[in-house]
C-alpha cells in the first residue's frame, strides 16, 4: 500500500469519517506548507506525553499542571452528585450549559444490543464506592436518548444495583428528543434536560 492510501485508511478510521474524506484530509496536507504538516505530526506525537487520563473521572486533560483534572481537583464542586457520561465530548457539552456543578465519570463509550462496545464497569463500581464516602447521594445517568443509550443505562443500573439504598440513580428528563447525543446538544436543552431529570 502506497503511503497516501495508508494514511488515508488511517483517517478513515476515525468517528464518523469514510475512505472518501479520509482521502480528502490526506491531499489537504500535501498541499499546506510543511511547517503546517510538521506542527501537526509534533501535536499528534505530543498526545503521549502532555495528555492524561484523570484517575478520578477518567476523561482526557492537559496533565502539565497535576494528576488529576481540574472538575476533579476543584473543592467547589458538589461531592452529592455524580453525573455518568459516555465520552469527554459529552463532559464538555454540559460544563457548556453551566448549570451543572457535581463531579464526573466518564464511561468511554456504549454497550450495543448486538454485544459490541465497551465501558469501564469495574471503574465504574470503584469510583463510586470511593464517592460514597465522601457524600454521594445521587448518580445522574446522562447518557444519550439513543438505544445504545438506553442500554448502557440498563447495564449500569444492573451494577450498582447492590448500593441503590444508598444512593438515588435519576436521568436526563424531557428536553433531549428521542435518538440524540448528548455532545450535540444545545445548552438550553442541556439545562432544561438537567432540572427535569427523574429516577432512572
Amino acid at each position: 500500500m502506497d503511503r497516501i492510501d495508508e494514511l488515508a485508511s488511517a483517517f478513515a478510521r476515525f468517528p464518523g469519517i469514510g475512505p472518501r474524506q479520509g482521502k480528502r484530509f490526506v491531499y489537504h496536507l500535501l498541499a499546506v506548507p510543511a511547517t503546517e504538516r510538521a506542527k501537526l505530526a509534533e501535536l499528534i506525537a505530543s498526545l503521549a506525553t502532555d495528555v492524561r487520563q484523570c484517575p478520578g473521572c477518567l476523561r482526557f486533560f492537559n496533565g502539565t499542571g497535576g494528576t488529576i483534572c481540574g472538575y476533579c481537583a476543584d473543592a467547589r464542586r458538589d461531592d452529592s452528585l455524580l453525573m455518568i457520561v459516555e465520552k469527554d465530548q459529552d463532559l464538555a457539552s454540559i460544563e457548556r450549559a453551566g448549570t451543572y456543578k457535581g463531579r464526573y465519570f466518564v464511561l468511554g463509550g456504549v454497550l450495543t444490543l448486538s454485544g459490541k462496545g465497551a465501558i469501564r464497569e469495574r471503574e465504574l463500581v470503584g469510583v463510586v464506592e470511593r464517592r460514597l464516602e465522601h457524600g454521594l447521594t445521587e448518580i445522574v445517568l446522562a447518557l444519550s436518548a439513543t438505544t445504545e443509550g438506553e442500554h448502557t443505562a440498563d447495564r449500569i443500573r444492573e451494577l450498582l444495583a447492590p448500593l441503590r439504598g444508598k444512593v438515588r440513580i435519576t436521568t436526563l428528563g424531557r428536553g433531549l428528543s428521542t435518538g440524540s447525543e448528548l455532545e450535540y446538544s444545545d445548552a438550553e436543552t442541556l439545562r432544561a434536560a438537567l432540572s427535569n431529570r427523574h429516577d432512572a
